[in-house]
């Protein structure tokens, strides 16, 4: 019921937008680029069951607003955050409702205006976690630090590369479990000439302290809309959990998420 409401919801709108224009297609295939200089302000929702003994499940807004920042003639650096708001059940056996703010990922990167050799686009900087969760389950109640980065090639119709990022914890609660968590997200897409992507990604992370892997896989498609003059980005997909870690998702998931563009 929820999949068949989000795709009438998306194909209403879509149905009202302008016809796609070359612009439309050049922002999509921007979009692709984790940081293209370009603000943009997605909001990211996503869905897992299968949780620990009780099959509990997790419904996760993400808010990820990216503002590139001009340093130079040469070089800027790209905001990129992550805040959730998350609503869950059960995920770890019988341990009820929790409803509220996780922990926030901030990272910056620096890079160069133009692309490299080869038409490469890269990034490199830090990256923060940093403890808002507002109810104990919901974060790990640790501030975090590490380096992160990001390298890609956009030919043609296609975008295809890689994000990283480590996490050690250097201070928070001395109760909770430390963090040494490496994050890995390759991806690629294809974008056509009237404005939609279709995308494969996953979004692994391997947890240093207790040895573990969570990977879901994530297959989406989005289409790129504009209303009057705001480019909007509407993403339907879903993701199947390869691995996760004892207790973690099992199965499939999904996703949905809503752009909005801001052009320079």
């Amino acid at each position: 019921m929820t999949l068949k409401l989000l795709f009438t919801i998306a194909a209403g709108l879509v149905g009202t937008a302008s016809v796609a224009s070359a612009q439309d297609a050049d922002l999509a295939k921007k979009l692709s680029n984790p940081i293209a200089s370009l603000i943009s302000v997605p909001f990211q929702f996503n869905y897992d069951g299968g949780y620990g003994p009780t099959d509990g499940h997790k419904a996760t807004l993400n808010i990820q607003p990216v503002i590139p920042f001009d340093l130079n003639d040469n070089w800027e650096v790209i905001s990129r955050t992550i805040v959730p708001v998350t609503s869950q059940e059960d995920i770890a056996g019988d341990s009820g409702n929790q409803f509220g703010l996780g922990d926030t990922l901030q990272s910056f990167f620096f890079s160069p205006k133009q692309p490299g050799p080869g038409g490469l686009i890269w990034g490199v900087g830090p990256a923060i976690l940093l403890p808002t969760a507002t109810e104990p389950l919901l974060g790990g109640e640790k501030l975090g630090l590490g380096p992160t980065g990001v390298m890609l090639k956009q030919e043609g119709p296609w975008t295809y590369g890689a994000l990283a990022n480590h996490i050690w914890s250097v201070a928070g609660d001395g109760g909770r479990a430390d963090v040494s968590s490496t994050f890995l997200q390759p991806f690629i897409s294809y974008t056509t000439h009237d404005a939609w992507t279709f995308a494969l990604n996953t979004e692994s992370t391997y947890d240093w302290e207790s040895n573990q892997w969570s990977v879901p896989i994530n297959l989406s498609v989005s289409k790129l809309v504009t209303f009057d003059k705001q480019p909007v980005s509407f993403q339907l997909g879903a993701r199947y959990w390869a691995e996760s870690p004892e207790g973690g998702p099992q199965g499939w998931g999904v996703r949905a998420a809503i752009t909005f563009l801001f052009p320079k």
